[in-house]
């Protein structure tokens, strides 16, 4: 049997023995020093642990619940406290098994209290561009590696997140209907909606041209990656958050 299929029957195995898994160990403690948005690079999953660093809690929780970063809705803290956090499984434990932990682990160090609901938005889609994919995800020990701005290194669903940031801060054409209007509106969402799986690195650098950074952008995702942003309105699921402490309890 290859290596990875034994691997892949372990992990299930001993997800099995456990209905309702937790963090065998944990840590969690504001960071030492904040170092801004943390759209990029800062989460690691190894086989039954994942460490943060610098993770806004608007962050993790987009990671706990399976949601892009601007469908979570609540306080202007979530975007400025930052946290580290080392968390190891008593087993083997995919990625997706390790996220699946973490809103208990969420609710038992910041006491999160949140519930879901729709909300009619305007947004951002990335999609597949016609032609198709011009990127590939990584195979083997590349995946696992960290990459230095501007290369962006991570899954699609964090670029998205990045796009949105990009976006929101430099500002989209005042003639696309996603554009936020910063006096009354948040940032328009960039929902991930490539359908493509793995872990991706390429060049994430715009180099202005004297046009809006969404044409810059759309640009960039057609020719070189092979994507693009479709505006729209949609119903889109928001998780909504209640409360939460901002300092979490001691390890």
């Amino acid at each position: 049997m290859p290596r990875l299929a034994i691997l892949c029957l372990l992990l299930s195995t001993a997800w099995a023995q456990d209905a309702n898994p937790t963090f065998a160990v944990s840590s969690v403690k504001p960071s030492a020093r904040v170092v801004g948005p943390d759209y990029n690079n800062r989460f690691l999953f190894a086989p039954g642990a994942l460490s943060a660093r610098n993770a806004t809690l608007r962050r993790l929780i987009a990671e706990a619940y399976g949601v892009q970063v601007r469908q979570v809705v609540g306080p202007a803290w979530l975007d400025q406290n930052e946290y580290d956090v080392d968390a190891k499984a008593g087993s083997l434990a995919t990625a997706a098994q390790l996220r699946a932990m973490l809103p208990a682990l969420l609710a038992e160090r910041f006491a999160l209290k949140q519930h879901r609901e729709a909300r009619k938005l305007k947004v951002y889609e990335l999609v597949v561009d016609k032609g198709g994919p011009k990127i590939q995800p990584l195979e083997g020990d590349a995946a696992n590696t960290v990459a230095a701005w501007p290369r962006f290194h991570g899954e699609l669903r964090r670029f998205a997140d990045l796009l949105a940031v990009q976006l929101s801060i430099l500002g989209a054409s005042s003639d696309d209907p996603a554009s936020p209007n910063r006096a009354t509106a948040a940032p328009a969402p960039v929902l991930d909606r490539t359908n493509l799986s793995g872990i991706y690195e390429f060049d994430a650098d715009i180099r202005p041209d004297g046009s809006d950074v969404f044409t810059l952008w759309q640009r960039k995702l057609k020719e070189k990656l092979g994507l693009r942003l479709d505006s729209t309105t949609a119903d889109v699921p928001v998780l909504v958050v209640d409360d939460a402490a901002k300092v979490p309890t001691a390890n």
